[in-house]
């Protein structure tokens, strides 16, 4: 009986402002973040991708179709071909749909959801993250075979991780963002 009402207190009380708390962590990784441009060497840790990898996997999608693959470019000189600032250690994930990522809306938003999971988790992780769309016309003509796509694939998204100038952070690196009051209508 005394663990059950310590069950109870806990999910009716504790839980609740947990979750409402703008101090939780997740919340700070989805509002702190920023599109890091000053990106240095290093290599990042395989167990820290493999966890940026998984938050991929397990972003939302339409009924749960999951139509992305995710290419993991590691080789800095092809990783310099499609993003030539591209630093020793910064890896690249190339993220693509099935079809021409043209005819189904759907796919391309499924697939932007995996890519900001990506870009969050990156960050959530002490990583820089910053996300691209302008070489993917160049990477689909061009680098497609390179980085072994799968047949009916092309590109819609990538997302360079790596490590950032210590000391660096969303309030000294990111760009400003238009207020609330000039974006937001309340009904």
């Amino acid at each position: 009986m005394k663990k059950r009402m310590i069950l109870v207190l806990f999910a009716a009380v504790i839980m609740p402002s947990f979750a409402q708390d703008s101090n939780n962590p997740g919340f700070k990784a989805i509002v702190n973040h920023y599109a890091a441009r000053n990106f240095v060497s290093g290599s990042i840790a395989r167990s820290d991708l493999d966890a940026i990898i998984d938050a991929g996997i397990r972003a939302p999608s339409a009924s749960n179709r999951q139509p992305w693959h995710f290419t993991v470019v590691q080789n800095l000189d092809l990783a310099q071909k499609i993003v030539p600032q591209t630093q020793d250690g910064n890896v690249l994930i190339v993220v693509s749909s099935s079809g021409d990522g043209k005819t189904n809306g759907s796919q391309i938003l499924d697939c932007a959801l995996a890519t900001e999971s990506i870009y969050l988790a990156a960050q959530a992780l002490g990583y820089g993250s910053r996300i691209y769309t302008g070489p993917m016309n160049t990477l689909n003509s061009r680098f497609k075979s390179d980085l072994g796509l799968p047949s009916g694939y092309n590109a819609v998204a990538l997302v360079r991780v790596g490590r950032v100038q210590a000391g660096v952070d969303a309030v000294s690196a990111a760009s400003s963002r238009k207020s609330a009051n000039d974006m937001v209508t309340y009904k």
